[in-house]
């Protein structure tokens, strides 16, 4: 049924062509008719015009019937060669790319308007434009494939997540959203943050966290229950002090399992940034692109700093790990060690600093007795 309607679809096209065409035929057809006849017919219309019509849509038609089957076989085979190149490409790069080049066409077709009025040259240069234009915004498109397909993400996945959440009329902002994990609730510091005024927008608690939280509360190990209590007292302590900036979000992932995989999915769909303490969740979450503030980070950050040379008076409160080192701690907590200084643990001595160390873990200050 489709090679018929092809074959009739050739035919036509052909038939048309040659009635087209006629017009370079009548000429000669005028000359060889009587004028009279070539002129004007019994019915109003010119005999030879008429029968050039006839004839040229009766040729072309014909030949156009001919090579049918030789169009239809080679063009079938091209689709089907087409159709295998394009099933190996993604599917965002096909769009990316027709949409860039429809672009190009569009910007072909606005800039070679006027000069379609030029004589001679006139028709040639929007074809021109526009083949192009159409190469240049396909090639573009698929350069900046992933900025494009970002942004489209972006506004499609804060669209969803405005509906999804349509009868709570909440109105969001991408990048002014902080999702809490478990860790940094348990934590505590970030309810200081909150009050400090550092941490803008708003923070989103999602409610699989505060399930979490719950089971860690209800553990049979003593200090898990203490940490799920504290985490419990962080949250409330929060929508006490903040309460219009501080958000439970009700929307889960039933298909995962972990509470990690669920704040990167999350985060993602609604452009947010995730506050945490839990290192490997902030790998992950920088792997698939979405933002991490890492409250160690922050505490790094603002520690005081400490020069080589520098001298200072701290308590020795324990030995160290080589032989004759003490250790003392500052008051944010940061690690010194002292050389030589075993003998005066429980003592406060005058130390000049030779070295730090920033660690993963934190700073580390070495020093040596004064």
């Amino acid at each position: 049924m489709l090679t018929k309607i092809l074959k009739l679809t050739i035919v036509l096209v052909f038939a048309i062509t040659g009635v087209i065409l006629e017009d370079y035929l009548f000429p000669y057809l005028s000359e060889i008719l009587p004028s009279d006849i070539a002129v004007r017919g019994p019915f109003g219309f010119a005999v030879a015009n008429v029968f050039s019509g006839v004839l040229g849509a009766v040729l072309f038609g014909a030949v156009g019937y001919a090579a049918s089957n030789t169009i239809i076989r080679h063009t079938m085979r091209f689709t089907e060669v087409v159709a295998v190149v394009l099933a190996k490409l993604p599917t965002s790069n096909i769009l990316v790319v027709a949409t860039g080049a429809t672009i190009g066409l569009v910007v072909a077709n606005l800039i070679g308007g006027p000069f379609s009025h030029l004589p001679i040259i006139g028709i040639y240069i929007p074809l021109i434009l526009s083949l192009v234009l159409a190469i240049v915004g396909a090639k573009v498109a698929l350069i900046k494939h992933t900025d494009i397909t970002s942004f489209f993400n972006r506004i499609w996945s804060l669209r969803a997540f405005k509906e999804a959440n349509k009868e709570e009329e909440k109105e969001y902002v991408c990048s002014n959203h902080k999702i809490l994990d478990t860790s940094v609730i348990i934590d505590g510091r970030i309810a200081d943050i909150l009050k400090t005024g550092f941490l803008e927008g708003d923070l989103i608690i999602p409610n699989f966290v505060l399930e979490e939280l719950q089971k860690i509360a209800d553990s049979s190990d003593s200090l898990k229950r203490k940490r799920g209590r504290r985490g419990l007292d962080v949250v409330k302590e929060m929508q006490n002090d903040s309460s219009s900036r501080v958000h439970i979000e009700e929307k889960d992932f039933d298909d995962m399992t972990e509470v990690d995989a669920k704040l990167v999915k999350l985060a993602k769909l609604i452009g947010g940034i995730v506050i945490t303490n839990d290192f490997n969740l902030n790998k992950v979450a920088g792997i698939q692109g979405v933002g991490v503030l890492n409250i160690n980070d922050l505490a790094n950050a603002v520690k005081p700093v400490v020069l080589p040379g520098e001298e200072m008076l701290v308590f020795l409160a324990k030995e160290g790990k080589e032989n004759g080192q003490a250790v003392a701690y500052l008051d944010d907590g940061t690690m010194i060690v002292v050389e030589g200084g075993k003998r005066y643990i429980g003592e406060s001595v005058g130390v000049i600093v030779t070295s730090v160390l920033q660690t993963s873990a934190g700073r580390m200050i070495f020093a040596r007795l004064k």
